[in-house]
């Protein structure tokens, strides 16, 4: 197969997407019962969407949203994923999610991007958030990282949250593995901070990130928050260490809220 420089901006193919979208429609959508909302907020040109990150290495929330974008609004609001080195490294699962768009996570990756007047999406959760306890499926768990927001600050693009309720049940993570990860020297081999403990269909119990499995069909509701423009803009915005804080404060808090409203919601269901 295949493989790809995943510093490469060009990689990703409309074609690949277009059949990628067609396919959640017809069956991850009905599946999960998925409702896209908000996305007429969407605004034009460059622009960070920020996500909470949910399933582990399936991640059913990106590819819902990202067929919704493409059905709605087209390849204009299509971002490209900013991804961990090892995620998009997985044999196989790396030579599709390059064509769907995945770079390496880096903040040159992004600011070439924009100046592209390109969409970006990040998850600054990353492991911690997508194999965080089932417990904490209903919480933001963006693990003190605020990279995101130097991003948004440097490169002077609305910040875009987009928030998903249900998809971090298509799973059981009994325990982060976060004890387990330091002993295997997981975060220096392969900079991973956790190595799950998981319950999923049809593994059963499997310790460790790498395996994809078949997801139970909770139901998943997505929504597109209006974009936030930060008052201060450029690199001296992005060095002030309180003013990156109080502005992860603000989204983090309106991303909970969005997030607990959704899972109530669920809950009535």
């Amino acid at each position: 197969m295949a493989r790809f420089n995943i510093d490469n901006l060009d990689n990703r193919k409309e074609s690949v997407i277009a059949r990628m979208a067609t396919l959640v429609d017809q069956m991850l959508t009905p599946y999960f019962r998925a409702e896209v909302r908000g996305l007429e907020r969407i605004p034009p040109g460059a622009a960070l969407y920020v996500g909470n990150h949910n399933g582990g290495l399936l991640m059913p929330e990106g590819m819902l949203l990202g067929a919704a974008l493409y059905r709605t609004l087209g390849m204009a609001a299509m971002p490209y994923g900013l991804g961990h080195e090892f995620a998009i490294s997985v044999p196989v699962l790396h030579e599709l999610v390059v064509r769907l768009g995945a770079v390496r996570a880096s903040h040159s990756n992004a600011l070439r991007l924009f100046e592209r007047g390109a969409k970006v999406l990040v998850y600054p959760g990353g492991d911690y958030e997508a194999m965080r306890p089932y417990r904490d499926r209903d919480r933001i768990v963006f693990g003190g990282r605020n990279g995101y927001i130097r991003l948004a600050l440097r490169a002077g693009v609305p910040l875009v949250p987009i928030v998903a309720a249900g998809a971090h049940q298509t799973f059981l993570i009994l325990d982060d593995g976060r004890w387990l990860a330091k002993l295997l020297h997981a975060d220096r081999l392969l900079r991973v901070k956790v190595w799950p403990i998981t319950l999923c269909l049809p593994w059963g119990i499997v310790v460790g990130p790498g395996l994809l499995y078949w997801p139970w069909p909770t139901r998943i509701l997505i929504e597109a928050l209006p974009p936030i423009q930060f008052e201060r803009q450029g690199e001296e915005a992005a060095s002030d260490e309180a003013y990156v804080r109080a502005c992860a404060d603000q989204v983090e808090a309106l991303m909970q809220a969005a997030l607990t409203r959704l899972a109530a919601e669920r809950a009535r269901a």
